[in-house]
Parts: structure tokens; C-alpha cells; sequence
């Protein structure tokens, strides 16, 4: 079938966008979903809220096959598995060179390192599985199992325990900085209010921010969201800024003077003629700017994912072979 571009009601193209060029080359398709429905070019900021606030996972990378996800655990419980094989594993390591004991051999000794292993390394192995169900044969956690799986082979149990725990420790950091970009969209997010009370024949009305139109009076009430850019029709009035400029003092307008969405009024009530539509407000351009960044990934990992493409298999062929020449010459 013939593909049809589509265009919304300004007459602006919905599809095929160098946008969502840009998304789709940079693996943020999910993020797009978000940002679009099936038949506009509209921004949805409250979808993407709501999605937000009920704790959906954000993808790290296009081709690892997992997500990083907190939830409602704390910074303990998510260290908890690396924190108990880092005690086993040095445990185990005191009995063996300093403080040697006859019991620590043999089986025992196996299992121990087992034991110090499983924590992080299971989860890993489960992941390198589940990676290869779903084509990604060559994946970085079948690199992990195949090097800590050969260090148990070779007897070199403190090596596979400390490679794994380590990569471990590494996915947890960049879990924590994920949920951390996540937290602050959403932070971002709450500045500005899905709903806002506009005056229709002198009598307020509660709207969805994104119906307003340009022209709209909005009147704001002591303590109120400003939910788009505008311009202050009233005497005087006094807003905290801090979302915007990150300045603490009030800032105190003028009737004619400019006031962007997320700021709060603090005094009187306020009215405001709306100049500009909920998409375009600045709070909705900080904000799409904020999302392209942490979606998009840099030219230098975009090359080495192209690049991991060939190192992988070739690694893990030498591997094979390293490991089986023996037997042959």
C-alpha cells in the first residue's frame, strides 16, 4: 500500500518528520509513541506524566534486552545482592591466603564461591537467555556469562566472582542515574498543571490546559500554576520564579509584562491573556529538550553498538576455539 503522509489541523506534517527520523536512528521509538498519537503532531506532556508517575521503566539502550527499573526500593535493597556476594566473596578470600582454614576445600570451597556468585551472576545468565529468545544471541550479558562461567571452569573462582560483582555494581550506578533522569522529567512535569480556570462572560471555567486557545483569559488564584505563557493583565502581581530561573526571590510583573507557564502566583488574583498555545509554551520547549537528550545517545555509543555488532561474535568464536584447539592438535 502507498504511504500517505498526514498533516494536522495547521497543516504541519505529522509523519516522516526529521524528529522522528532523529528518534527512531537514536532508539528512542518508545518515547515517540509517547510523544504522538496516532493522528496529531501534538506534544503529550500528561500521557507521558502518567506514565511517568506509575512507574514505567525507561530503556536504557535500543539492543540490551532488559530495563532499568526501581520501583518503590530503596538505594539499600537495590546494593543488597552486590553488598552479599562482596562480603562472601571477601570472606572467602581471607580464607583462602590469610587466614587459611582445613575446612574452607573442596565442595565447600566451590559452593562458597557459588554462593558469592549467584546474587549477581544469575540474574545476568537470566538475562543473557532471555536476550538470546528474542534474537539478540550476542549480547553483553552472553560475554559476561561465557568469561565468569570460564573462570569457574579454570578454577579461577575469585576472578569470575569479582568480574561479575563488579559489572553489577556498574548496572546499579546507571539504574540509579536512569531513575534520577526519570525523577526529573517528572519534577519537571508537575510545574505545569493539566488544568487551569479561564473566564468565559465573567464566570471562571476549569479547562484542560492543552484546549486553551490563544486569547484565553486566565484567571490565577493565590498559590495557582500559571499552566501557559502569557501576558499579565492585571495592576501588578508577584510570582515565584524558581522552577523556571531557580530564583528564590518573588518576581513582581506588570500589567503588560510577559509570564510563562510554571510560574506560581503568591498574592492577589491574577489574570493573564494567553500568547501562546500549551505545545509552545517555554516550560513545554524545556521540557521537549530535556526528553531529546536523555532519549537520543552520542555519536561515540552509536558507534560502538555498529562496532560491538562484529567484536562480539568474533570474541566469542576465539573463545570457542581457544578453548577447544586442545583437544584437536
Amino acid at each position: 500500500m502507498e504511504h500517505k503522509h498526514t498533516y494536522d489541523a495547521f497543516g504541519n506534517q505529522t509523519c516522516c518528520t526529521q524528529q522522528e527520523k532523529i528518534y527512531s536512528n537514536a532508539g528512542a521509538k518508545d518515547l515517540l509513541k509517547v510523544r504522538h498519537n496516532k493522528n496529531d503532531g501534538h506534544y503529550h506532556g500528561i500521557q507521558y506524566k502518567k506514565e511517568l508517575d506509575h512507574g514505567i521503566a525507561m530503556k536504557h539502550s535500543e539492543n540490551d534486552g532488559h530495563e532499568h527499573t526501581v520501583g518503590k526500593q530503596s538505594t539499600f535493597q537495590i546494593f543488597l545482592p552486590s553488598i552479599i556476594s562482596f562480603v562472601l566473596l571477601m570472606a572467602a578470600i581471607v580464607f583462602d591466603n590469610w587466614v587459611p582454614q582445613t575446612w574452607f576445600t573442596g565442595w565447600i570451597r566451590i559452593a562458597w564461591y557459588v554462593a558469592a556468585y549467584s546474587p549477581v551472576g544469575f540474574p545476568v545468565i537470566k538475562e543473557a537467555i532471555e536476550a538470546m529468545g528474542k534474537g539478540e544471541i550476542f549480547s553483553e550479558f552472553l560475554l559476561m556469562s561465557i568469561a565468569t562461567i570460564g573462570a569457574f571452569a579454570i578454577n579461577e573462582y575469585p576472578e569470575a566472582v569479582a568480574v561479575m560483582l563488579f559489572y553489577a555494581v556498574g548496572e546499579v550506578f546507571q539504574t540509579l542515574a536512569v531513575t534520577r533522569a526519570k525523577a526529573n522529567i517528572k519534577s519537571l512535569l508537575d510545574q505545569r498543571p493539566d488544568e487551569v480556570s479561564i473566564l468565559i462572560d465573567n464566570q471562571t471555567k476549569i479547562v484542560k490546559a492543552e484546549t486553551v486557545n490563544i486569547g484565553d483569559i486566565i484567571q490565577l488564584k493565590s498559590g495557582e500554576k500559571l499552566g501557559l505563557d502569557g501576558e499579565l493583565m492585571s495592576d501588578t502581581a508577584s510570582f515565584n520564579t524558581a522552577a523556571l530561573t531557580g530564583e528564590s526571590n518573588p518576581d513582581t510583573k506588570a500589567k503588560g509584562n510577559t509570564v510563562l507557564a510554571g510560574m506560581i502566583n503568591l498574592n492577589t488574583v491574577a489574570q493573564v491573556k494567553v500568547t501562546a498555545e500549551y505545545t509552545d509554551s517555554k516550560l513545554s520547549k524545556i521540557l521537549e529538550m530535556v526528553q531529546e537528550a536523555t532519549a537520543q545517545k552520542a555519536p561515540t555509543e552509536l558507534f560502538i553498538r555498529k562496532f560491538a555488532k562484529i567484536y562480539t561474535p568474533i570474541v566469542v568464536l576465539l573463545a570457542i576455539l581457544i578453548t577447544a584447539a586442545p583437544y584437536f592438535l
